[in-house]
């Protein structure tokens, strides 16, 4: 196994890259986006909670980056623990 910081690596640009697909989603057809919260909830209205405020840069970038370190520190301590349950020293 690799370093752990490569498994948290690994994890940070895969739930960027998956929120920014789906950011992109999101601000191509709104509509459909709360459509898909409202299945995903079980018939929760989540319209409730859409802003008539137009989508920035900073609701963007601030939960990319949020989102991308989260992803880093839990990669890296699951990638170690995992390490450790199986005897790997790094």
């Amino acid at each position: 196994m690799n370093a752990p910081w490569k498994s948290g690596l690994a994890l940070a640009l895969s739930m960027a890259i998956s929120y920014t697909a789906c950011a992109l989603l999101y601000a191509l057809w709104p509509a459909q986006g709360i459509a898909f919260l409202n299945a995903l909830f079980h018939g929760l209205d989540v319209s409730r909670l859409q802003t008539p405020a137009a989508y920035s840069a900073a609701d963007f970038f601030g939960p990319l980056l949020v989102l991308s370190g989260w992803g880093a520190l839990v990669g890296t301590l699951f990638a170690w623990l995992y390490g450790k349950l199986h005897g790997k020293s790094y």
